[in-house]
């Protein structure tokens, strides 16, 4: 199924709801498929970066920014609706490049998070 619909937690279903509201391009940080399109076709998986030991996240950062490489500019803005994990290795690296980068929910828990979202969407 596309990944898009692969990922049910309401966290989740409410960031899908903000970026595709204004039809903004997004992509989906996998930790089993690096940076995905959310209509790319993949089965389930259970992996998290969480759980990754820092060496490996280092590692799947690096493929990240190769990918991401072909679809953003400098000039261009990243908004990240990930966790800590998931941008601890980009942010840097993309704003090096020239990229502005946003985290509109850092250091906001998950009710506050969904709050957020809820109220971006409305």
């Amino acid at each position: 199924m596309p990944l898009k619909d692969l990922y049910t937690s309401p966290l989740f279903v409410k960031a899908r709801n903000f970026v595709e509201k204004d039809g903004a391009n997004w992509f989906i940080l996998s930790a089993k498929y690096d940076l995905a399109s959310p209509t790319a076709i993949h089965p389930p998986y259970n992996e998290t970066l969480n759980k990754m030991k820092a060496a490996d996240r280092r590692a799947w950062a690096s493929r990240v920014l190769a990918a991401l490489n072909s679809v953003v500019r400098p000039g261009d803005e990243v908004v990240f609706l990930a966790g800590e994990k998931y941008r601890e290795h980009l942010e840097g690296p993309l704003r090096e490049m020239g990229i502005s980068v946003s985290v509109p929910m850092k250091g906001l828990g998950i009710g506050q998070q969904m709050s957020w979202l809820d109220r971006e969407v409305a």
